[in-house]
């Protein structure tokens, strides 16, 4: 089976179709190995944080969360509304099906961020991890909020209430929210970055007016992602040592899934004029040159084990749905095995030499991509 044909297959097998707001409030919550995640931490650990070794980094940063440059970006115009009504119904539904899963999956991964930061800010008392805290859940809530906007556009609006409640959460020790947090970010930048500058050069291509606000909107994501690039600097313990194996899982892990969920997507990619495979090396490349502000190692990602073991875990997800949907004891005999060869290949993926390098002294990086 060649990748394309993979990933249509993928599309057929994966997509759960949403025709109602109950479709859609039913894939945010549903908890799986691709869909983001709930989470939540240790807080008194997060209480205990000092970023006094970075003190000059961080009080500029808090100025810049305080000038709150987005203020009045997230309004939509009445352009935007005209091209709604002229572009989706040129969607096929094939395509329809591809922009919601995207609409869905993005609004829980910034809804994601927005509890995770205000839970911490309602359990700490460090002022410094409040004001931040604070300032990030005021962002990511105003962009989960313009999300839920154009989900509404098709009547599929999330009720954000019910999704906070009734979500699995998972807990994560602060070092690795503060790993997983920082790379979801930062990818987060990577990838809306790449979609708006393909849409600004290839204007013919943008069909749904969302991608125009693409730009300072993902401004945002990266300085959240400064942010915790602060905080890692401010704890070198949690660059060094064994660590580094964690740093090193929670790359690839995020890397991977990245991989495996933007191939269910392969119309909505073709559609900007781009090809799922290249767009997710792009992103890879911005997002590596990104984390050596913090990160000690990165992994290779011109490996051809690292790209062997991506298309691998791409088939064994598509072989573990087929068996999901087989149902009774031979499909789960056939997950069981899809996963112990999706842990083969992840271990195998794990042992792929990384590139190491020195932390440059200058920690704030500009978002310039």
């Amino acid at each position: 089976m060649n990748t394309v044909t993979a990933e249509i297959d993928h599309v057929d097998r994966l997509m759960d179709s949403v025709e109602s707001a109950a479709d859609a409030n039913a894939k945010a919550v549903k908890s799986t190995v691709l869909s983001p995640r709930f989470y939540t931490t240790d807080f008194k650990a997060m209480d205990a944080l000092d970023v006094s070794s970075v003190r000059a980094e961080w009080d500029v940063m808090m100025k810049e969360y305080e000038g709150d440059n987005n203020h009045d970006h997230f309004q939509r115009d009445a352009a935007f509304a005209d091209e709604v009504r002229t572009l989706m119904p040129q969607l096929s539904p094939e395509m329809r099906q591809e922009f919601l899963d995207f609409l869905i999956s993005s609004l829980t991964s910034e809804f994601s961020g927005c509890i995770l930061y205000n839970e911490i800010r309602k359990n700490v008392s460090n002022p410094d991890i409040r004001q931040l805290m604070t300032y990030m859940a005021r962002d990511e809530s105003r962009h989960a909020g313009f999300i839920n906007q154009s989900l509404k556009d098709f009547n599929l609006g999330i009720d954000l209430g019910s999704l906070k409640r009734t979500k699995a959460y998972t807990f994560f020790k602060p070092k690795y929210i503060f790993y997983a947090t920082y790379l979801s970010e930062k990818i987060g930048y990577a990838r809306y970055i790449t979609i708006f500058r393909q849409l600004e050069r290839h204007p013919d291509k943008r069909f749904h007016p969302i991608f125009r606000w693409f730009e300072r909107w993902c401004n945002d994501e990266f300085r959240h992602g400064e942010s915790f690039a602060l905080i890692m600097r401010s704890q070198p313990a949690l660059l060094r040592g064994g660590n580094r194996l964690w740093i090193r899982f929670f790359i690839l892990a995020v890397y991977a899934t990245m991989y495996v969920r933007d191939h269910t997507r392969p119309l909505l990619h073709e559609a900007m004029g781009l090809h799922s495979t290249e767009y997710d090396y792009t992103v890879f490349r911005i997002t590596s040159d990104i984390c050596r502000q913090v990160f000690p190692i990165e992994v290779d990602i011109d490996h051809p084990v690292f790209r062997r073991s991506m298309e691998r875990l791409l088939k064994i997800s598509l072989a573990a749905d087929r068996a999901t949907k087989r149902g009774g004891v031979v499909g789960r005999l056939r997950r069981g095995v899809c996963a112990v060869q999706a842990a083969w290949t992840f271990g195998r993926l794990y042992l792929v030499p990384v590139i190491e390098h020195e932390l440059p002294s200058d920690i704030r990086m500009d978002p310039v991509w």
